[in-house]
């Protein structure tokens, strides 16, 4: 018998939410950008065909993640695909070993389980081993290569720009919210916008990403 009446388990998940990001203002603003990027436990557990207290009933048992947000009103919200991992795992137990079989240590596994399960990776658009994996490979790549800039190198700046867009792909807008929780910049600021602001692209890539044929394919057709 789940120990856990669907108020009582409402409750115990907010607790440990708080608990584990602490209690920062969601504006208005930060409330519509969660609920256009993520889904309600009820909403999700309605489309899965189970009740909202088995859905936080898995999250208290770290089967699940804690949740990405909680709105002003108290409306818990997950990601959308919440349940794609257990899925992919086989089922909810199944599912720490299986993530773990991902990474390349036993200490990056706890490390990105633990950050899974503290529902942290809304860094992410969509949360897997792999772009987990990705994400840090190329937020490493980007520190390597601006600790040592070539600005005046084309091919240099064309690099970095093509793993600066491929993190953009992987990464959400992010809300407000996601600044006082994390106590400063996110990676979106450091390694996504300041990196453009400081290296900006080179203008024949410009022209091309916006459709503009360069000089030379003008040139071509001569």
């Amino acid at each position: 018998m789940d120990p856990f009446g669907e108020s009582d388990s409402k409750d115990a998940v907010a607790a440990r939410f708080y608990a584990v990001n602490g209690r920062h203002l969601m504006t208005a603003d930060d409330d519509a950008y969660a609920c256009e990027w993520y889904v309600s436990v009820e909403e999700l557990a309605g489309r899965a065909g189970i009740q909202p207290p088995e859905l936080r009933r898995l999250i208290l048992a770290n089967r699940l993640p804690l949740p990405s947000y909680i709105l002003t009103d108290g409306t818990q919200m997950v990601a959308r695909d919440l349940l794609e991992l257990p899925r992919r795992a086989g089922g909810y137990d199944e599912l720490p070993e299986w993530f773990a079989q991902h990474f390349e240590s036993t200490r990056d596994a706890i490390r990105e389980w633990d950050g899974y399960l503290r529902g942290h990776y809304v860094c992410l658009r969509h949360v897997s081993p792999e772009t987990i994996r990705r994400k840090e490979e190329l937020v490493k790549a980007i520190k390597a290569a601006t600790a040592e800039p070539q600005s005046d190198d084309h091919a240099w700046l064309v690099a970095l720009h093509r793993l600066v867009d491929e993190l953009d792909t992987l990464e959400p807008p992010f809300a407000a919210y996601d600044r006082l929780r994390f106590g400063g910049p996110i990676s979106r600021d450091t390694c996504i916008d300041a990196i453009r602001k400081r290296f900006p692209r080179p203008a024949q890539s410009i022209r091309r990403r916006e459709g503009t044929p360069s000089p030379t394919a003008r040139g071509a057709g001569v």
